[in-house]
């Protein structure tokens, strides 16, 4: 985990946040922002609040100038004109709050980072309705949520698998999902797993690159196209192999955050992760040579061998460069520990 404040020495606590409360909030307009456009002044006065959100505040008729609504984010704004923006209450999110234990590494007023367990949906959906990240976020953060585009939800900006383990940050604010999801678009995020895999990459490092969209033959899986999809980047090491081979233990790095990125890339170099329900392909040839304990161990495992061991990123607040980092939970390391015992 980081040493990080998120209030530095020397910075007032608001002066650092700009977290906007419900309610009017007045701007005089000054003489660099001449001719300028009413969201692009509103976005420099309240860097809490994202340009689109502005925007859909301005045609929602919460900014008034002497009274009148303005109602065109284009309007330009003239020196000496005042403006009053009315921020309204944030809505209740439509999941429901749910009281789940939560891993929490790091928490402030403007992100949360917690590391997620194997078997937790990250969002509803048809299927998962409740019991996800989001639901306990909701209950967890409560008021610290100022509201993503008005409403009072934490903002994912990136997902782990249902079966993949390891750390995640999530937005509390508007001004932070905008920020971050800018940081993840722009490739500007450290973001490195541990997976166990069949067999033993060779090279053993290396670079595996090449599209990644929808299966043509399963819609439900993700497959490397030749045509269509998007390009998708992954950097692998091999940190250990054990049993002659058998298995390996390898560090990836993602350069692109595609849907299975990491799964689909090993299972295509023909090392699928253990426990893979979707892509891991049976290797009864490896599995039969390893010892009844280790045939057990494998067979038990109820998701894909893969953790989200470290994150890192510069805060969208304070700007300092943030480091967070997870241990593999208890399954994989009693695994990592069998196969490394003699």
């Amino acid at each position: 985990m980081t040493d990080l404040d998120p209030h530095p020495a020397g910075m007032p606590r608001d002066e650092v946040l700009d977290v906007l409360d419900p309610g009017p909030h007045a701007i005089a307009a000054e003489d660099a922002d001449a001719g300028e456009r009413l969201d692009r002044v509103l976005a420099r006065r309240f860097p809490s609040l994202s340009r689109s959100r502005l925007k859909g505040l301005i045609e929602a008729g919460a900014v008034t100038r002497g009274g009148a609504t303005i109602d065109e984010p284009s309007t330009r704004v003239k020196p000496g004109q005042s403006f009053v923006l009315t921020l309204p209450e944030a809505e209740a999110a439509t999941p429901e709050p749910q009281a789940i234990p939560l891993d929490v590494v790091y928490e402030d007023p403007e992100i949360i980072v917690v590391d997620k367990p194997a078997g937790m949906v990250v969002h509803p959906a048809p299927g998962n309705p409740d019991r996800t990240l989001v639901n306990a976020l909701l209950a967890h953060c409560g008021e610290s949520l100022k509201g993503i585009g008005g409403v009072r939800r934490p903002g994912i900006v990136h997902r782990l698998d249902k079966g993949t383990s390891g750390l995640m940050v999530a937005a509390k604010t508007d001004a932070a999902q905008a920020a971050l999801t800018a940081r993840f678009a722009a490739r500007d995020i450290e973001r490195v797993y541990l997976a166990l895999v069949w067999g033993r990459p060779l090279p053993t490092s290396g670079e595996v690159s090449g599209n990644i969209g929808r299966s043509a033959r399963n819609r439900k899986k993700m497959a490397l196209l030749r045509q269509g999809g998007k390009p998708a980047v992954t950097r692998y090491r091999v940190l250990e192999s054990f049993r002659d081979g058998a298995i390996s233990l390898v560090e990836c790095r993602l350069l692109t955050g595609r849907t299975h990125q990491i799964r689909v890339h090993m299972a295509a170099r023909g090392h699928p992760l253990l426990g893979d329900p979707v892509y891991g392909r049976a290797q009864p040839a490896l599995l039969k040579g390893l010892p009844p304990e280790i045939q057990a161990k494998i067979k038990s495992l109820d998701r894909q061998a893969l953790h989200a061991r470290s994150l890192g990123f510069v805060h969208p607040t304070t700007g300092q460069a943030v480091h967070f980092e997870s241990a593999p939970p208890e399954d994989l390391q009693d695994l990592i520990a069998l196969l490394g015992s003699p």
